[in-house]
C-alpha cells in the first residue's frame, strides 16, 4: 500500500514538476481547462484506483495495454480518458502551487516564480556558482510560467484544498 501511494505521489509530482519547471511550457503550452465540481470530485475519488493502475501498468510491456488500463480507470470516475484526468491534475496542481497553506491566499504562478527568483538573487548564503545556476533555472521557470486562465479554478480548488493538498504532496 505504501508503494502504491508513493507511485501515485510520484506521478502527481512529476506532472507538477513539468509545469513548475516550465519544460512543458517551453515545448507545448499547458492545456488549461475550466475545472468543475465533477472534475474535483472525480479526481479525489479516482486517486486510489488510479494509483493502483499506475503501479500495475508500470510493468506493462505494451504502451497500448497500459494506456487502455489507465483510460478504463479514468472512465470509471467520469473522465473521457486518461488524458482528461491528466489535464485535471495539471490544472489542480497549478492552483495548489500558488496557495499558501497557512493563509489560503493565492498568488498567480508567474508572480510566485518571480518572487522565488528575487529571493535567489538576494540569497548571499549560497556559494556564487550555485546561486548563479539557481538564478538561471528560476529565470527560465519564470519566463515559462502561465497565469491561471480560469480564475474560478482558484475558488474551486480552495474549496476542496483540504482534500486535494494531501493527494498532491
Amino acid at each position: 500500500m505504501q508503494q502504491v501511494f508513493r507511485l501515485s505521489v510520484a506521478a502527481v509530482a512529476a506532472v507538477a514538476f513539468v509545469y513548475l519547471a516550465g519544460f512543458a511550457s517551453a515545448q507545448v503550452p499547458i492545456k488549461q481547462i475550466k475545472l468543475s465540481e465533477k472534475h474535483i470530485e472525480g479526481f479525489i475519488a479516482a486517486h486510489k484506483d488510479m494509483a493502483d493502475a499506475i503501479d500495475k501498468t508500470s510493468s506493462e510491456k505494451s504502451d497500448a495495454t497500459a494506456q487502455a488500463e489507465l483510460d478504463t480507470v479514468a472512465k470509471k470516475f467520469g473522465f473521457k480518458d486518461y488524458n482528461e484526468y491528466e489535464d485535471v491534475i495539471t490544472n489542480i496542481s497549478m492552483v495548489v502551487y500558488g496557495i499558501d497553506p497557512k493563509t489560503m491566499a493565492f498568488t498567480d504562478p508567474p508572480t510566485q516564480a518571480k518572487r522565488e527568483l528575487d529571493e535567489a538573487v538576494a540569497n548571499k548564503n549560497l556559494p556564487e556558482n550555485e546561486r548563479k545556476q539557481l538564478v538561471e533555472e528560476l529565470t527560465e521557470q519564470w519566463k515559462a510560467m502561465q497565469p491561471i486562465m480560469h480564475p474560478s479554478n482558484v475558488d474551486l480548488v480552495k474549496k476542496h484544498y483540504g482534500k486535494l493538498a494531501p493527494l498532491l504532496q
